[in-house]
C-alpha cells in the first residue's frame, strides 16, 4: 500500500518538456529563418510586378472580392487606418513568440508539435520567392491601392532599392495570416475553454489589414493556407488525456489518448 506521503509515479505517456536553451535556439532560429531567408530570393522587379498584374488578373477572373473595399473601409478615418498598420507591424511577431511560450510551459506536446508545423510552413514558404517573385499590391498601380503605411505610418518597410532588410518582392505567401492562423488552430487544440474559438479572430483581423493595407492579395493568405493544411496533415497534434479511475484504488489517474511523442525534443 502506498504511504499518503510517499510521491506519485510519472503518469504514463507524460511529455517531457524539451530543453529550454536548444528550444530557444531552435524558435529564434526559426524567426531568423523567416526574417532574413528571402533576402536570398532578391533581384527579381521586373518578374515581380509581371507576376502581380498576372495574380490581380486572376482574382479578378475568379471573382474574388476587390482588396479595394476592405482599404477603402479603413480609409475611412486616420485612426483606423493607423491601428491597421500598427497592427500589422507590431503584432505578428510577438503573438506567435507568445503562442510558442505559453505552450512551452502549459503544453509541452502542443508545443512541440506547433513548432514543427511552423518550421515546415515557414521553410516551404522560403521556397516560393525563388520561384515566383511577386510584388505587393500597394506596389502596382493597377489596382489603385495607396500604401497605407507611407501615407499614414507605422510603416516597416523603406524603399525597396534601399531596403536590405527585407524583400519586399516575397508577398506569397503570407505568413503573416499563415502564422496567425497556427496561432489559432494551436490555441484551441490545446484548450478547452468554450471560449476558444474566439481565438479565430486573429487570422480574421489580420487577413484584412494585410490586405486593407495592401500588402497582399488574397490569393497570398490562399497559398498560404493550403501550405498550412499540408503541414498540418502531415504532423498531427497530440491527443488529449483523460481522466479514469485508477485500477483497485478508486483514485483518479490521467491516461493519454496516444503514446508518448517519439522524439518530443527533436
Amino acid at each position: 500500500m502506498r504511504s499518503q506521503s510517499e510521491p506519485a509515479a510519472a503518469e504514463p505517456g507524460a511529455i517531457a518538456r524539451p530543453p529550454l536553451v536548444r528550444e530557444f535556439l531552435l524558435v529564434a532560429g526559426l524567426f531568423l529563418v523567416y526574417k532574413f531567408g528571402r533576402q536570398l530570393a532578391t533581384g527579381h522587379t521586373t518578374e515581380a510586378l509581371h507576376n502581380a498584374h498576372r495574380i490581380w488578373d486572376l482574382e479578378r477572373t475568379l471573382d474574388l472580392p476587390s482588396e479595394v473595399g476592405v482599404q477603402s473601409a479603413l480609409l475611412h478615418g486616420d485612426t483606423l487606418v493607423h491601428l491597421a498598420n500598427t497592427y500589422y507591424a507590431t503584432i505578428h511577431f510577438p503573438a506567435t513568440l507568445g503562442f510558442l511560450v505559453w505552450l512551452y510551459v502549459k503544453r509541452p506536446a502542443h508545443y512541440v508539435w506547433a513548432r514543427r508545423v511552423l518550421a515546415v510552413v515557414t521553410a516551404a514558404a522560403l521556397v516560393l520567392p525563388f520561384t515566383f517573385p511577386l510584388a505587393p499590391p500597394r506596389m502596382l498601380a493597377a489596382t489603385g491601392l495607396v500604401d497605407t503605411a507611407r501615407m499614414y505610418g507605422p510603416s516597416v518597410y523603406g524603399p525597396p532599392a534601399r531596403d536590405h532588410l527585407s524583400n519586399q518582392f516575397a508577398a506569397m505567401p503570407s505568413l503573416h495570416f499563415g502564422w496567425a492562423l497556427m496561432v489559432a488552430i494551436g490555441l484551441i487544440a490545446a484548450t478547452r475553454s468554450r471560449w476558444r474559438w474566439l481565438w479565430l479572430l486573429h487570422p480574421a483581423v489580420t487577413l484584412l489589414v494585410i490586405v486593407g493595407t495592401a500588402n497582399h492579395y488574397w490569393l497570398d493568405a490562399i497559398a498560404a493556407t493550403v501550405m498550412l493544411g499540408a503541414a498540418l496533415a502531415l504532423i498531427h497534434p497530440p491527443h488529449r488525456t483523460t481522466t479514469t479511475a485508477g485500477r483497485g484504488t478508486g483514485t483518479p489517474r490521467l491516461v493519454s489518448e496516444e503514446p508518448a511523442l517519439a522524439g518530443a525534443g527533436r
